[in-house]
């Protein structure tokens, strides 16, 4: 099976599925949604994600199968190599129907489906295609990836434990990805089968639940904001109640009167618990975005108490949040590699932090990359445009690769940032 191509995650050296396929599906929103204020920077946004789907159809060719990591993530991660140098654990794990994770095979379906309308009139073929693959692996098998993920019920991280955790378990459950997936594919196809899909299984796969989590392990607030646009164009009362849902969001997210499980820094920043907080920032503003949009179409506000939530607040709040990682911060520092004066020289990522093939030709072997990784030195290699997981809730940031959970970038920090940047350049401008 050929599995070249696809993303890593972050600073290792691993092809882990489900976050990649999440990053994809959110590269597709961020295009579906703000491509047509990208400029020239759109045909790169449109590669991007082909990238990204041209590896998931390859994890996917096989009926019945769905190729999920690609490398050892123990092995991987007690070397420090760049890539031309890996010589670490290259085992491949797969979900099947013995071995079930309607998790990674929901995102991947997600993904295959909001891509194919990218492509719809880039490359009507290639749309097809994508669609084709997330309804049916092939014309004669009634085994679909979508199909595989909702009758082979299960969490991949319970089939593969051992390979996948505790890198990227799936904490969450897998009930949010059968309604993403089936939400995305009912964007994409318009087929009724999966509009009553989700309305049958609203409550029975919890939508309501976590409003106000979004990322690569938790859909929910997505799934909610996704299908309330229908709601508010007025094509879709029967989804009424996922618009209810995410206007509790909305009210949940906005500072002063956010959840207790949301917090504001001093200097404004958004913070949640777990993980490289970055992520959270830029996939819940791109949510807020989103939304307003959605809102400002239909002339409605979100009522939270005694705040409304009008469309420019959500976009207000969700330009607060790109102007912090853009260096709007009490530290004056750009989160994003290459941007601005001041930004992260340390950054936890092999390629970046090794010297380079062609400044040392000879081979760095698994623990002679270990002086690089402890070097107080800058990274020789600027990985630009990286968003970093960012400061904690004191606004304090350690530039420094062993504090990896601030100073890891990731794939889908970046991807929902695509689409906030790709709007303000045009709507806003930077301070």
């Amino acid at each position: 099976v050929d599995l070249s191509g696809g993303y890593y995650d972050a600073g290792d050296n691993v092809k882990f599925g489900f976050p990649m396929a999440f990053t994809t599906t959110m590269l597709s929103w961020s295009i579906i949604d703000f491509g047509r204020t990208m400029g020239p920077e759109l045909k790169n946004a449109v590669k991007a994600v082909k990238w990204g789907t041209d590896y998931l159809l390859k994890a996917t060719a096989i009926p019945g199968v769905v190729f999920v990591q690609v490398g050892d993530a123990y092995s991987d991660h007690n070397c420090w190599e760049r890539p031309e140098d890996m010589d670490t654990l290259r085992t491949v794990y797969k979900i099947d129907r013995a071995h079930p994770g309607s998790d990674v095979a929901g995102e991947t379906a997600a993904a295959l489906a909001a891509a194919s309308i990218v492509f719809r009139k880039r490359d009507p073929a290639y749309s097809r295609r994508l669609l084709d693959r997330a309804t049916r692996l092939n014309a004669f098998s009634l085994t679909v990836v979508f199909a595989f993920a909702n009758r082979y019920r299960g969490a991949y991280s319970n089939s593969l434990y051992d390979a996948v955790c505790p890198f990227y378990c799936d904490f969450n459950g897998y009930q949010d990805e059968l309604l993403w997936g089936a939400a995305w594919l009912h964007k994409a196809s318009r087929k009724r089968a999966y509009r009553e899909f989700i309305v049958k299984n609203e409550v029975i796969l919890r939508a309501g639940d976590t409003i106000n989590e979004f990322g690569w392990d938790n859909k929910h607030a997505g799934i909610n904001v996704l299908i309330s646009k229908e709601v508010l164009m007025g094509k879709a009362e029967y989804f009424e109640s996922f618009k209810q849902n995410a206007d509790g969001f909305i009210c949940s997210i906005l500072p002063g009167v956010s959840h207790p499980q949301v917090q504001y820094s001093r200097g404004g920043l958004l913070v949640k618990t777990g993980g490289s907080n970055m992520q959270h920032v830029t996939s819940l503003s791109f949510l807020l975005l989103a939304y307003s949009n959605y809102l400002s179409h239909a002339k409605k506000v979100v009522p939270c108490g005694e705040l409304t939530a009008s469309p420019s607040l959500l976009r207000q709040d969700a330009k607060r949040q790109v102007d912090y990682i853009l260096g709007d911060n009490p530290l004056g520092m750009s989160y994003m590699v290459g941007y601005g004066r001041r930004f992260p020289r340390r950054i936890h990522h092999r390629g970046s932090s090794v010297p380079s093939v062609s400044a040392h030709p000879a081979r760095i072997g698994c623990k002679e990359g270990s002086r690089y990784f402890l070097s107080s030195n800058p990274n020789p290699n600027l990985l630009v445009g990286a968003v970093v997981g960012g400061p904690n809730v004191t606004d304090a940031f350690p530039d420094s690769r062993p504090y990896f959970v601030q100073s890891e970038p990731t794939t889908y920090i970046n991807a929902p940032l695509v689409g906030l940047l790709g709007y303000f350049s045009t709507h806003s401008s930077w301070r």
